[in-house]
C-alpha cells in the first residue's frame, strides 16, 4: 500500500474504532424488568424491611434470567394491564408480574416458557359451597374478577352460555371483600390470588374443582427473541436443578399439582387450556360490548347530571337567600366536595359507608358524581344570580313581587341564560369523568375499552372507536345548546 494518505486514513479509522471496543471486562448493562408491585405478594411486593426494594417470586425469577443473562436485574413499576404494551416500546427488557400465557399474547410479543401452571378457581360463601360448584350453576349471578385477565373471558363466555354477569374490577382485594359483604356470588381468579385473600380475610371458601387451567409467563419484545430463547434456557435448567421449586416452597405456592406439572414440562410451551378470541374476532365480538357500555355511560352521566343540577340550584338559592348558619353549613359542603378527589369520595360512598347502606354500585356512582358536580354546578347558578343587575331586583320589588316571584320572573330565567354554556361544559366533563366509577365495578365505556385494548393488544383501534363514541354523544348536546342559546338571544 503505497499510497501514504490512504495508509493514514486506515490507520485513523483503526484507532478510533479500538478506542470505541468495549473493553472484555467491560459492565454490562442491568436487565430492567417491568412489573407491578401494586399486585402484591406472592408476585411483586415492596419489602415491608426496605420499601425501596421489591420481594415476589417473580423478583427472584427475574433474579434468575439476569444472572443467568450475566446481568444485575433492574426493577420498573408498570401497571399490570400496560405490561405487554410497554415491554415492546422498549421501557423494559422483561415483563414479569403474574403475566398470563394468552395466544394473542404470543401473536404480539415474544413469550418465554410457562415456568409455573395456575388454576382459575372459584371462591364463595360457606353457605353456597354445594350449591355453586361450577359456573354453570352461577347462571344469572354476579361474579367478580379482575378485568383484561384470563378469568374475565371466561366469565364473558359464560355470560353467552349461562347468562352469568361478569363484574370487573382494578385490583384483586376488593373482589373477596365484596363476596364476603355479599355484593357478588362469587369470585374467580387464580389459585394464588384466592388462597393468598383466604388468608388475608377469609369468611369464603375455594371450590377444588378447578374452572381451567392457565401459566404464568415472562414476556418480551416481539423482536427480541435472542434474549427470549437465552430465558427459556435459562428457566429450564432452574426447573431442572430445583430452583423454582425452592422459590415456589418459599412463597407457599407449591403443591402437588404444580409438582406433576413440572414433572411432565417438555421443551414444547403448555398449551392454552382456554378459549380467547383473536385480535379480528375480538374486534367483531367488543363492538356490542362497546355499545352496551356507552349506554351505561350516557345513562350514568344524565342521571348525576340530573341530581347535580336539582341539589346544585337548592345550594345556589341557599347560599343566596339563606341565613347565616345555612350558608356556613353550605360553603362548607362546596369547598369540601370541591377540594377533595371525586374518586375519593366514590370510595367512601361504596365502601366506606358499606356498613351502614349497601349502595349497589351503579347507584353509589350516579351519587357520587351527582353530589360531586353539584357543588360546581351551585357554583355557576350562584355567581349567574348574583350576575342579575340590583336595579332590576329593586324595582321588581317597588312593584310589590314577593322574593319567590322575583327570582321565578325576573332572576331566575335571565341567570338561566347566563349559566347555560358552563352547564353544557360541565355536563360533558361530567360525560368523561363518568370513566372514574370503574373504580366501584362499573364497566362504562372506558373501562370495556381498556378490557378491549388490552385484549387486542393495542390502543389505535379500541382508542378511535371510542373517541367516536364520546364524541356522538357530546357534540350533539353542545349543538343544541348552542341553538338554545341563539333562541334565547333572539328573544
Amino acid at each position: 500500500m503505497s499510497n501514504p494518505r490512504l495508509r493514514a486514513l486506515l490507520s485513523f479509522a483503526l484507532i478510533v474504532s479500538c478506542s470505541r471496543a468495549e473493553p472484555a471486562n467491560a459492565p454490562r448493562p442491568p436487565l430492567r424488568w417491568g412489573g407491578d408491585a401494586e399486585g402484591g405478594a406472592p408476585f411483586v411486593e415492596a419489602d415491608p424491611a426496605d420499601p425501596s426494594k421489591v420481594r415476589g417470586f417473580d423478583v427472584e425469577v427475574a433474579g434468575m434470567i439476569a444472572r443467568g443473562l450475566g446481568r444485575e436485574p433492574r426493577f420498573v413499576q408498570v401497571q399490570w394491564s400496560s405490561i405487554d404494551a410497554s415491554v415492546e416500546r422498549g421501557d423494559f427488557d422483561v415483563g414479569l408480574s403474574g403475566v398470563e400465557d394468552r395466544p394473542e399474547l404470543r401473536e404480539r410479543h415474544a413469550v418465554s416458557i410457562p415456568y409455573f401452571e395456575f388454576r382459575e378457581v372459584l371462591a364463595v360463601r360457606p353457605a353456597d359451597r354445594e350449591r355453586y360448584r361450577r359456573l354453570a350453576d352461577l347462571a344469572g349471578k354476579r361474579v367478580a374478577t379482575l378485568g383484561s385477565t384470563m378469568a374475565y373471558q371466561l366469565l364473558l363466555n359464560g355470560s353467552t352460555r349461562w347468562d352469568i354477569v361478569p363484574v370487573s374490577y382494578d385490583d384483586d382485594v376488593h373482589p373477596y371483600g365484596d363476596l364476603v359483604a355479599g355484593r357478588v356470588e362469587a369470585v374467580l381468579l387464580d389459585n394464588v390470588i384466592a388462597e393468598r385473600s383466604l388468608r388475608r380475610l377469609g369468611g369464603f371458601v375455594i371450590q377444588p374443582e378447578p374452572v381451567a387451567l392457565g401459566h404464568y409467563v415472562a414476556v418480551f419484545a416481539r423482536t427480541n427473541t435472542a434474549m427470549r430463547d437465552s430465558a427459556n434456557a435459562i428457566l429450564r435448567a432452574r426447573m431442572h436443578d430445583g430452583s423454582l421449586e425452592r422459590v415456589f416452597r418459599e412463597w407457599r405456592v407449591w403443591d402437588d399439582a404444580e409438582a406433576r406439572y413440572f414433572a411432565q414440562a417438555s421443551v414444547a410451551p403448555a398449551s392454552d387450556t382456554t378459549h380467547v378470541a383473536t385480535s379480528s374476532r375480538a374486534v367483531r365480538a367488543y363492538v356490542p360490548a362497546l355499545l352496551r357500555a356507552a349506554g351505561i355511560t350516557l345513562l350514568l352521566s344524565c342521571l348525576a347530571m340530573t341530581i347535580a343540577i336539582a341539589v346544585g340550584i337548592c345550594v345556589a338559592a341557599g347560599r343566596v337567600y339563606g341565613p347565616a348558619f345555612v350558608r356556613a353549613l353550605l360553603t362548607v359542603y362546596v369547598e369540601v366536595t370541591r377540594g377533595t378527589p371525586v374518586l375519593l369520595q366514590l370510595f367512601v360512598i361504596y365502601y366506606g359507608l358499606s356498613s351502614v347502606v349497601r349502595l349497589p354500585a351503579f347507584l353509589a356512582a350516579v351519587l357520587g358524581l351527582g353530589l360531586n358536580y353539584a357543588a360546581y354546578e351551585s357554583e355557576i347558578y350562584r355567581s349567574a344570580l348574583e350576575a342579575i343587575a340590583k336595579p332590576q331586583l329593586e324595582a321588581a320589588r317597588t312593584l310589590g313581587l314577593s322574593e319567590g316571584q322575583i327570582l321565578r320572573l325576573v332572576r331566575g330565567p335571565q341567570a338561566l341564560r347566563l349559566a347555560l354554556a358552563p352547564m353544557t361544559n360541565d355536563f360533558v366533563a361530567l360525560l368523561k369523568d363518568s370513566s372514574l366509577v370503574s373504580v366501584i365495578t362499573v364497566v362504562e365505556l372506558t373501562k370495556q375499552t381498556a378490557i378491549y385494548a388490552t385484549n387486542i393488544g393495542s390502543w389505535v383501534v379500541p382508542g378511535a372507536l371510542c373517541a367516536v363514541v364520546y364524541l356522538a354523544m357530546s357534540l350533539p348536546l353542545s349543538r343544541a345548546a348552542r341553538a338554545l342559546e341563539r333562541r334565547w338571544a333572539m328573544a
